[in-house]
Formats: C-alpha cells, sequence, structure tokens
C-alpha cells in the first residue's frame, strides 16, 4: 500500500478509483487543487501522484515531488505534452499515463460534435425553450456523400473514421501509419495539402508534437473549402484559434466544433459562471452563432472512467513495486 495524492479530482474521478482500489489498497488523497509549483507541497510524502491533462509538470515541479518523496506520476489521461520528460528521466522519476481508456468515448462525442454543429442543436435548444418555433438559420446539410478528412488514425480516429463511413460519407485520412481495416472500407489516405483542399469536414484525431502544433493555421484555411467544418477533439493547440477566428469572420470556415482549447487550462474543469472571462480570445468564439464548445468532455463516460481508474492504480503499483510498466512514457 502507498500513499497517492490525486490532483484536479472531481466528484465523478471517486466512484472508479474507490472501486478499482480495493484490489490494490493505496491510501488515496483526492485534490481539487492542480498541480503546479505553489501546490506541489501537498505531495510531500506521496510516493505517486496523480495528474490530469491541465496540471503542471514542469522540470520545478519534478524538482519539487522528487524532494518530496515522489518517485512516481501517473497520468490519467492519454496526452503528456504537459511533463517535462527529459527533467523526469534526469531526476529518475517514471511517468505512466493511460493510452487508451475508451476510444469510443471520444470517437462517439466527436459525432455528436459534427452533428449537434450541423443540424443547429444547441441554436434549435435554446430557441424553443425560448417558445421560439422558428426554423430560419437553422439549416444544415446531409452528411451522406460529403468528403469528410480524419486527421489521426489512431484508436480514436479509427473509429471516427468507420462512423463517418456508416454515414456515408467519402473518408479522406492522414496518418503516418495506414490502417488496413479502413482501407479495405475505402478510406482513402492522402497527404495533408490533399485532405485540406478536399474536406468538407476535417476532424483531429492526433497527438500534439511539434509537427503538429498550429497545424490550422491561416495558410491551412486558405486552402479549405468554402463553407467547411472543422471538429477537434484532440488537443488544443492543434489550432491556431486566432487564424480560426478571422477563418469564421471571412465565412471561409462554415462552423467550428471544440472540445479542447490551448489556453483551456486557464478555463476548463471550473465553474466560472460567477466570473468575468478574461480571455478575450475565448470570448470571441462564444460569439460566433456557428461556434459549439464543450470544455475537455469528450471522455467522459462511466466505462472510460472506470477504465481510467483501473489502468491508472495498475500502472502505480506496478511501477512502486519495481516492475516493468508497459504504459510508461519515454522522452523518445
Amino acid at each position: 500500500m502507498a500513499e497517492v495524492r490525486l490532483f484536479s479530482s472531481k466528484a465523478y474521478d471517486r466512484d472508479g478509483f474507490d472501486a478499482a482500489n480495493r484490489q490494490h489498497g493505496h491510501d488515496l488523497t483526492y485534490l481539487e487543487t492542480r498541480l503546479g509549483p505553489d501546490t506541489v507541497d501537498l505531495a510531500v510524502g506521496a510516493p505517486a501522484v496523480c495528474v490530469f491533462v491541465n496540471d503542471d509538470v514542469s522540470a520545478p515541479v519534478l524538482e519539487a515531488l522528487v524532494a518530496g518523496g515522489t518517485s512516481c506520476v501517473a497520468l490519467r489521461c492519454a496526452g503528456f505534452n504537459n511533463v517535462d520528460l527529459d527533467a523526469a528521466k534526469r531526476l529518475g522519476i517514471t511517468v505512466v499515463r493511460v493510452p487508451a481508456y475508451s476510444p469510443n468515448a471520444v470517437a462517439e462525442h466527436t459525432l455528436a460534435l459534427i452533428l449537434a454543429l450541423n443540424r443547429r442543436i444547441h441554436r434549435a435548444y435554446n430557441r424553443v425553450r425560448d417558445s421560439n418555433f422558428a426554423l430560419d438559420g437553422l439549416v444544415g446539410f446531409d452528411l451522406a456523400g460529403k468528403t469528410a478528412g480524419v486527421i489521426g488514425t489512431g484508436k480514436i480516429g479509427t473509429i471516427v473514421a468507420r462512423l463517418l463511413w456508416h454515414l456515408r460519407c467519402r473518408v479522406l485520412a492522414v496518418d503516418m501509419y495506414q490502417d488496413p481495416h479502413l482501407v479495405d472500407l475505402g478510406v482513402e489516405y492522402v497527404d495533408l495539402d490533399r485532405l485540406i483542399a478536399d474536406s468538407d469536414i476535417i476532424s483531429l484525431n492526433c497527438p500534439l508534437t511539434s509537427d503538429t502544433h498550429h497545424m490550422i493555421s491561416t495558410d491551412a484555411i486558405d486552402r479549405m473549402r468554402d463553407g467547411v467544418m472543422i471538429v477537434n477533439t484532440g488537443r488544443g493547440a492543434l489550432v491556431d484559434t486566432e487564424a480560426v477566428i478571422e477563418g469564421l469572420k471571412s465565412g471561409k470556415i462554415g462552423s467550428l466544433a471544440l472540445d479542447v482549447y490551448e489556453e483551456e487550462s486557464r478555463l476548463f474543469f471550473e465553474d466560472r459562471s460567477h466570473q468575468i472571462l478574461d480571455d478575450d480570445v475565448f470570448a470571441r468564439l462564444l460569439t460566433f452563432h456557428n461556434v459549439l464548445i464543450t470544455a475537455h468532455q469528450a471522455f467522459l463516460t462511466r466505462e472510460a472512467l472506470d477504465a481510467i481508474a483501473t489502468i491508472t492504480l495498475d500502472n502505480i503499483s506496478t511501477v512502486l513495486a519495481g516492475g516493468e510498466c508497459p504504459n510508461t512514457v519515454d522522452p523518445g
């Protein structure tokens, strides 16, 4: 048994972790605060900390963790761009993650955003609640026959591509590795330039790297079809938000759905309804009727939360026991 401090934890995390912990017997401490330079002292004495997507796991934080006795950082998510992996290796800290918890959850949310955005469900819902039953401004389009581009065909992107194919879209895909099952369906692997130029809908399902940072840029938007729909359930910084705003203003981008935002760490996962938002870029996004934003909830299903808890605690137990964990993240 070991002490584990869970940062950025919410009520919906606890059921899954408490249930999964019956097999491990760790001493779990749930902390709503985010991990960062000002809160790292809360980890003192814990061999393992569990963090989420917007926690600060930079070199100074890692150094403080080591000084406090922490040897394992467990990410309860797939992404790890918020961790200084080189510093972790230098300090002897093992970093583990959950590479696949429920690809269906994120893929299904991606499809939900596409359908809701296309058929203006968010606008229609608000209208009906105000007893406005007019249909002007709610015209969508048939997905059948449209060209959908999926950037990244890992576990999530593969399901997104399949779902769109079942809706009778022509599906283009970009990835370093071609999925033979998608190819058998008729999905066409093309280069990024062609996907950007030919797609009516573009879904971002790839990791954030130096190569994919701001891949949706002014130049990329200029080469897209007029009225393109862009959906991002990957990582916020895949999109240059200010470039997208200009694309929305010009009408080049017909609609936009985001479950992630490049500056989300200052906003998401907290109730800020009583505050004035000081993020002018995000505030500008909220003014567009053809923009639909959810606050990083694509992963949020019961099945996904249970899988995250089970894999995370398995990772921690393996590392603290001195075993080889298959989900260890190396600097590469």
